[in-house]
């Protein structure tokens, strides 16, 4: 089991390694967004799938995303109400994007803030990381840290007080597309969203 301190994991996403750590919903497995084909290669993940960009805060997330001033007005309104927390956005890609993110469609990505103190603690000091579920692809999240180590073994993993039970709720974020005029809701998870939403 890869076990390291809190800095030892920060210090080792800085450097571009994959790591683990608890979220809100499920446990994440992560790295800096110019290296997520180490995700995509460590979980069997097909290319068409992509990854979720997870920061601190919105203002880290909004420079990687592109809209008008108007649709900015209701991305946020969303965010305002429902960040930090289960809710991941879909929305235009800004350039600024790695096209490996996305590798099949470059122009969208999924963005979200979760409500974990040490996802927040790892996040405000690595910036935004490239982000998944901690599972091989098509299988259900790993919920334990034994779980993790045993599928990943060269995965980072912060020792925590409990060491095998990870906090969260164990069900994945509502994921919300915006279409340019509205919000279609492409997976219900622990936030229950319509697509009226955005009105």
């Amino acid at each position: 089991m890869t076990q390291v301190s809190l800095e030892k994991l920060i210090a080792g996403a800085r450097a571009g390694l994959l790591v683990s750590f608890p979220t809100d919903t499920v446990p994440a497995l992560a790295t800096l967004p110019e290296k997520a084909e180490l995700i995509f290669a460590a979980k069997q993940r097909s290319q068409d799938k992509p990854l979720i960009l997870m920061a601190a805060s919105a203002e880290d997330l909004w420079p990687y995303v592109k809209g008008t001033e108007n649709e900015y007005k209701i991305w946020q309104q969303l965010t305002d109400k429902y960040w930090p927390g289960g809710l991941t956005l879909v929305l235009p890609a800004s350039q600024r994007l790695p096209k490996v993110m996305n590798p099949t469609d470059p122009t969208t990505i999924g963005i979200r803030v979760p409500n974990s103190a040490i996802a927040l603690t790892i996040l405000a000091q690595t910036g935004p990381l490239a982000t998944t579920s901690a599972n091989l692809s098509g299988q259900p999240p790993l919920q334990t840290m034994a779980e993790i180590s045993a599928q990943f073994p060269d995965v980072l993993m912060a020792t925590t007080e409990s060491q095998d039970e990870i906090p969260g709720l164990g069900i994945p974020s509502t994921v919300a597309k915006w279409t340019g005029i509205n919000w279609q809701i492409l997976r219900q998870g622990v936030i229950k969203l319509d697509s009226a939403i955005d009105k």
